[in-house]
């Protein structure tokens, strides 16, 4: 049976099309209606983290927007170094040793001059106020073992010393012996000269390197810590001259292999408050490598940053 003609109706694919477009809109419009409801609304954030990425909810003029924000960085606190490090550092002091040397067994490394009194301690005895130490060291750095109350220290630099003599004293690294009628040494020795010297030293340089425990209080802001520290260095000896000015020669620097021990161990210290410390050392052994029984020492003011 056919239905009747003016009942019959279609729906066209375009129509069709336009009513779901409408339903789908009033399903959202719902919605959004009903989170906006007084009795269960919950305001959100307006932004949200996810990893380093920030989404911040701007509202103006009625619309909402989402913006991605990608350059947001992390900071968290930086973990404080245990390793400090001081460049340059200098060392200002004096130079001076204690002579152990029993001159009577010394043999041919002293050479004496006729009719003169033989070489003896006085006369290798220093011009304090004149005698100097330098240290230039290149880098101090220290670890932090408890706290930074407790520090292991060590360095590298230039340990520079110069022995300024009362008496007119010379060394030779070999050749002819004075006053033995053409006799040659093939060793090193010291004489009495036969001129007077305004000016006489024997300089020591070593590269050195310093090992020492700390210990430091007071690290508040603004206060000076008071450290003190005690060790040992190691120096290895490469340079060695014997530097002199008289009327008779004018000035004359010798440099030469002096018979001095190449490697030096010696205690050291310093103590002080801030940048300003004292400091000294002592090698417990002869620095020369013969009968000599010379044993050097340094006191003066370290600067720091």
């Amino acid at each position: 049976m056919k239905s009747p003609p003016g009942n019959h109706f279609t729906i066209k694919p375009t129509t069709m099309k336009r009513l779901t477009t409408v339903l789908a809109l009033a399903v959202v419009c719902s919605g959004a209606k009903a989170q906006t409801g007084d009795s269960t609304d919950v305001k959100k954030p307006d932004t949200i983290r996810i990893g380093n990425i920030v989404i911040i909810k701007k509202k103006g003029d009625g619309k909402k927007s989402i913006d991605i924000n990608n350059d947001y960085t992390s900071h968290s606190p930086k973990k404080k170094s245990r390793v400090k490090t001081n460049w340059g550092v200098i060392d200002l002091g004096f130079a001076n040793y204690t002579d152990k040397t029993d001159y009577t067994a010394v043999g041919n490394y002293l050479v004496n001059r006729p009719g003169y009194p033989a070489i003896n301690g006085n006369d290798l005895k220093l011009r304090t106020g004149k005698s100097v130490n330098v240290n230039i060291w290149f880098f101090m750095q220290q670890l932090s073992l408890i706290k930074e109350n407790v520090n292991l220290k060590w360095g590298l630099g230039l340990e520079l010393n110069n022995y300024r003599y009362r008496s007119d004293i010379s060394y030779k690294e070999d050749g002819p012996i004075p006053y033995s009628n053409g006799q040659f040494s093939n060793a090193p020795f010291i004489f009495r000269d036969s001129i007077g010297f305004s000016k006489n030293k024997l300089a020591a340089d070593y590269l050195t390197v310093p090992v020492m425990l700390n210990f430091a209080t007071n690290h508040k802001p603004g206060k000076k810590p008071f450290i003190i520290s005690f060790g040992v260095s190691a120096g290895y000896l490469y340079s060695q001259r014997n530097k002199q000015k008289s009327e008779a020669r004018g000035k004359e620097k010798n440099k030469g292999d002096y018979d001095l021990e190449k490697f030096k161990l010696s205690y050291i210290g310093e103590i002080g408050l801030g940048p300003v410390k004292f400091y000294a050392s002592y090698a417990p052994k002869s620095m020369y490598e013969n009968a000599m029984d010379i044993r050097p020492y340094t006191f003066g003011l370290r600067f720091s940053n």
